[in-house]
């Protein structure tokens, strides 16, 4: 008998949350009330990719105090590699990123000035030097002068990665004052962004593990933003709201977990398969679980990106998989931390491997909503300050942990 498919569509209705949260995130001081999408005439607000003015202004207020963990977090950022004014970019023209173990064509060089050009615009945001906007105005520049074209089998992934972070970058130096950016530079990086970055972001994979199309969406819901493209901002909430459920499974989902809109798996034995032969499924376990942690870690801050993208843009993602996310924070943060396995799940071994990737998610939920999350919240704070995956995950215990200010 075949296995019947269901898809993750229209699962949540609207999410109406006017009064709850505040301009600095505190209960019951704004009116604002968080749409599910964003109007055709709409302006979109900036900066608002990943981190808000707000935020920047919180972060400027407790690295100058001195607090803890942001102190630490800060002087992490400022002596890494991406904060040192030599850093020296290396642009391609072709990026070529094989998959598996094959070496690539500029795949880490790529994601490297991505992260310094983003490590740069936050201290320029954070401390108002100019010459961090000019260094990162200069490794932006560097690619858009050069960058055309992604290819190999692992392009969607790689455009993700370095797509995501180019717009964090962009946004803040474009729209914090002082930054200095020409407008025909500004005009050369959108190009870029563009014809070399959304072709491969903006791809359907849906029997791809769910990272893949996790963090392509990141990037298409940064760029929609820089670009001011309310048809990619629209585009980007479709799939998370396709693509999430269909990943982190809760049991009101029923006996299975859902799957996304075009997804070829359709017996029992091929969802066990693609879910890495995992078929007990209980609250808060991915598509991934049974693969490792680090790709779920991957997932959880692709999830939470998109959505704090969209909270800053008026449109409460976050209202959509509030539990989900609870969920998959508490249960994957009691193993990342230790705890034995039961037989049951991932034949009682699985590989803890997780990265920096719980803040901003549980910023939201404990920040925001005052929803206790005791497993991650322990465990974020072990593990502080975060520093960067060298993939798109970028110093966000500075910029995200206890920050809920739009």
């Amino acid at each position: 008998m075949r296995f019947a498919r269901r898809r993750a569509v229209g699962i949540v209705a609207v999410a109406l949350v006017a009064g709850l949260v505040g301009s600095c995130g505190t209960p019951g001081t704004d009116a604002r009330t968080m749409a599910r999408v964003l109007p055709a005439d709409v302006e979109f607000t900036h900066p608002g990719v990943l981190v808000s003015e707000g935020q920047l202004g919180v972060v400027r207020e407790r690295v100058t105090a001195g607090k803890q963990p942001w102190l630490k977090a800060y002087l992490g950022m400022r002596d890494s590699k991406y904060g040192a004014y030599r850093y020296r970019p290396e642009p391609y023209t072709a990026v070529d990123c094989p998959a598996g173990d094959r070496a690539g064509h500029g795949c880490v060089e790529e994601r490297e000035d991505a992260l310094a050009a983003y490590t740069q615009a936050l201290l320029f945001g954070i401390t108002g030097k100019q010459r961090h906007a000019v260094k990162a105005r200069e490794i932006m520049d560097a690619w858009s002068a050069r960058m055309r074209r992604h290819t190999g089998e692992n392009a969607g992934l790689q455009t993700g990665w370095a797509g995501a972070t180019w717009a964090r970058a962009a946004e803040i130096v474009r729209h914090t004052p002082g930054g200095g950016w020409p407008a025909d530079r500004v005009r050369r990086f959108e190009t870029m962004l563009r014809t070399a970055y959304l072709p491969g972001v903006t791809k359907k994979v849906p029997d791809f593990n769910g990272n893949w199309d996790l963090v392509m969406t990141d990037a298409a819901i940064g760029i929609a933003v820089f670009l001011d493209d309310h048809d990619v901002f629209d585009h980007a909430l479709e799939r998370f709201r396709e693509r999430v459920p269909a990943y982190f499974y809760v049991e009101k989902d029923g006996g299975v977990p859902l799957t996304p809109r075009g997804s070829t798996v359709d017996t029992p034995q091929e969802l066990t398969a693609y879910w890495f032969r995992q078929s007990t499924y209980k609250d808060g376990v991915s598509q991934e679980t049974c693969r490792n942690f680090r790709h779920v870690g991957y997932s959880i801050a692709a999830t939470a990106h998109i959505a704090e993208t969209a909270w800053h843009q008026g449109v409460d993602l976050y209202g959509e998989v509030k539990d989900r996310l609870k969920a998959a924070l508490s249960f994957h943060s009691r193993y990342q931390a230790g705890e034995s396995a039961p037989a049951w799940l991932c034949g009682g071994k699985v590989e803890r491997s997780m990265g920096p990737d719980l803040e901003v998610a549980l910023n939201h939920l404990e920040g925001r909503l005052d929803v206790s999350v005791p497993a991650a919240h322990k465990l974020a704070e072990e593990t502080r300050p975060g520093g960067t995956d060298d993939l798109f995950v970028a110093w966000e215990t500075l910029t995200h942990a206890g920050n809920p200010g739009r």
